[in-house]
């Protein structure tokens, strides 16, 4: 073969070798996410199984610490120029991520330019409602949405004579109970994690009074908080005096406390319905759990509780392909037999109507009724403007400022009311400076 042969030879199969590499590439799909333990589980098989059902789009998992952490990276990564595609946000980041001018793609937005079907009326409304502007456009995409119940120690009950199968259901009943457990000898009868979303933002909306105007910020940035009232002031209060005598013991401001139900320390524990998979997995005893306690005396209570959880936000800026994939991801995500069995194995909430329909069709919920109660929750009335949750600037650092006011109650450092009175002025404020930057 001759020099120039060669030459050709070596240039054509180059250029296969181009045009090979060229049809077999994948545009890779970054998600940065917050989920730890069985749950960080969850999101890697998500992305693997994704990734074996079609060739064109590969999604790269990665944990980026907290939900504040992974939100601060995120808006960072923007800024620089290299945000991932989706951000995991917690949803009382909703407000902040919509003030980030131009840091996000709106869903709704996205989906439709991308040629996906989406309804956003084939979501729970009470989860679809948290992250969509007020006509209705949904911002970003429901995930890993949850509520606040109250877990209890089965085990625990039978040893201070309590049945375990009729769980208190009003605050009275319930710390009649924890009375009971104290003097039998359990050493934390009561406690709860993420005390703001607990005792301030779930009780505001299961008792239906406001947390702050606009709906609680729904409506309007301008939103004035207002959680001074009467029915705040006696729930931190009571549990301030309980705690003199620990039939209270405060367990922290986020969910580092949680394994003081797991391990058998803590009887009643009010946190997220989550935590399911963890008590599974980790508690060596017989557990339940039931809707949260309310006041009787308070008009029309119980309401609806309100979600926690996450949501998937798309940030901006990146190419129509790479939002094709992030759009057909979604579109994956939310398949009817995907979505329940998300729900079945974490204990997360399913997303959409047909999902939850599909759930109780097929039985699962008689065998496990602790699934279903978050969701009774959720649907227990219509919301209300008290009730449909909260959209409040800067909420990550107010949940500290509020946590700090009750600390100084429950450690009687000040009266609940003065303490109330101040989380309130102290968060006016915060919001005031939140509203002026993002005009």
């Amino acid at each position: 073969m001759t020099s120039r042969r060669i030459v050709l030879a070596l240039m054509t199969g180059a250029a296969i070798g181009l045009s090979a590499g060229a049809a077999s590439a994948q545009t890779e799909i970054q998600w940065w996410h917050s989920m730890t333990g069985a749950n960080n589980d969850v999101v890697n098989k998500l992305a693997d199984d994704f990734n074996k059902a079609q060739k064109d789009y590969k999604i790269v998992a990665s944990f980026k610490g907290s939900y504040a952490d992974s939100m601060n990276a995120g808006i960072a990564a923007f800024r620089a120029g290299n945000a991932p595609h989706v951000l995991q946000v917690f949803e009382v980041g909703t407000a902040t991520m919509m003030g980030a001018k131009g840091a996000i793609k709106p869903v709704q937005e996205m989906m439709k330019e991308a040629g996906e079907t989406f309804d956003p009326n084939a979501y729970l409304p009470a989860i679809a409602g948290y992250y969509s502007t007020v006509k209705g456009e949904m911002l970003s995409f429901p995930f890993n949405s949850s509520s606040t119940v109250m877990w209890y120690n089965r085990d625990s009950f039978k040893k201070a004579g309590l049945d375990p199968d009729k769980p208190p259901k009003t605050w009275p009943e319930t710390i009649d109970h924890a009375k009971k457990l104290k003097a039998a000898g359990i050493s934390c009868p009561l406690s709860n994690a993420w005390v703001t979303w607990v005792l301030i933002e779930q009780l505001s909306a299961w008792h239906n009074v406001p947390l702050a105007t606009k709906a609680n910020g729904l409506d309007g940035f301008d939103a004035v908080l207002n959680f001074n009232g009467p029915v705040h002031v006696r729930m931190i209060e009571t549990l301030a005096q309980l705690q003199k005598d620990k039939i209270y013991d405060y367990a922290g401001r986020t969910n580092t406390g949680e394994g003081r139900f797991t391990s058998g320390e803590c009887a009643i524990f009010l946190t997220s319905s989550a935590f399911y998979g963890n008590i599974k997995a980790n508690a060596k005893f017989d557990f339940g759990n039931a809707p949260m306690p309310y006041w009787p005396d308070v008009a029309g209570a119980p309401q609806n509780s309100i979600i926690g959880g996450a949501s998937l936000w798309v940030m901006g800026g990146k190419k129509a392909d790479e939002y094709k994939g992030v759009a057909r991801f979604f579109t994956f995500l939310s398949d009817t037999d995907r979505q329940a069995n998300l729900h079945q194995v974490s204990g997360y909430l399913p997303i959409t109507k047909a999902a939850y329909e599909k759930t109780k069709a097929d039985g699962f919920y008689k065998a496990n009724p602790m699934l279903e109660t978050p969701l009774i929750e959720l649907n227990n009335k219509p919301p209300t403007e008290n009730s449909r949750g909260l959209r409040l600037g800067d909420m990550v650092r107010m949940r500290d400022v509020w946590a700090e006011e009750i600390e100084a109650a429950l450690n009687g450092t000040k009266t609940a009311k003065a303490a109330l009175d101040t989380a309130v002025e102290r968060g006016n404020q915060m919001l005031r400076q939140f509203e002026r930057t993002n005009r």
